[in-house]
């Protein structure tokens, strides 16, 4: 099991490709190629979890992992939690304890992530349903920051929000009647940051 202070903050992305190229040029290592990532939210059928922005969430990448979040720290300058998980043998299993428990699939969501490790920050590039961003977690917000301008992005155009929260703000803002996030779900749908409440970060976005 693992425990720790998550701090990360996302950036919307209009060149994917041409941020990871500025991620190699900086001497950046990958620890994980290109990998389709399927998670699962619970929740309690009164859904008590979210509205005490606890998180509980089944992953499979690479591995599957069982995870516990708490809620943000709201003066942080980035999304700062406590995180505990821990690897699980048989995702199935796993889902089927908890379902036994009371909790249930809150919603399925999906992306392809590839990760890479600059000093201290492990940055992510992800591609959603919805776009493409990059999410830098770091020892502390100022080494967080320093990852973004060395990559050349733009701080004040950052987002705390969890994706499943820029899923919600997508659904309101264009009216969709859809319960995961899955690229099925969205391959007719076209989205531009604006309508998560975002603008792109990188200078290819500007």
């Amino acid at each position: 099991m693992s425990k720790k202070l998550e701090q990360e903050v996302k950036f919307c992305i209009k060149d994917l490709k041409a941020l990871e190229k500025r991620l190699i040029t900086l001497g950046a290592k990958l620890k994980q190629p290109r990998t389709h990532e399927i998670n699962l939210r619970f929740d309690t059928p009164d859904r008590r979890l979210t509205a005490s922005f606890q998180v509980l969430r089944l992953r499979q990448d690479q591995r599957s992992l069982l995870t516990y979040k708490s809620a943000r720290d709201a003066k942080s300058d980035v999304s700062a939690r406590e995180e505990l998980e821990v690897e699980v043998s048989d995702l199935k299993t796993a889902q089927a304890i908890l379902e036994a428990l009371g909790y249930e699939v809150m919603v399925k969501y999906e992306k392809f992530r590839t990760v890479y490790t600059l000093d201290e920050a492990e940055i992510s590039l992800d591609e959603m349903p919805f776009g493409c961003f990059c999410e830098i977690e770091g020892v502390n917000s100022e080494s967080i920051r320093r990852c973004a301008e060395a990559l050349g992005l733009d701080w004040e155009k950052r987002s705390k929000l969890s994706y499943l929260a820029l899923f919600s703000i997508a659904k309101e803002k264009l009216h969709l009647d859809i319960p995961h996030l899955t690229f099925d779900a969205f391959r007719a749908i076209s989205v531009l940051p604006s309508d998560l409440g975002l603008m792109y970060a990188d200078k290819a976005g500007s």
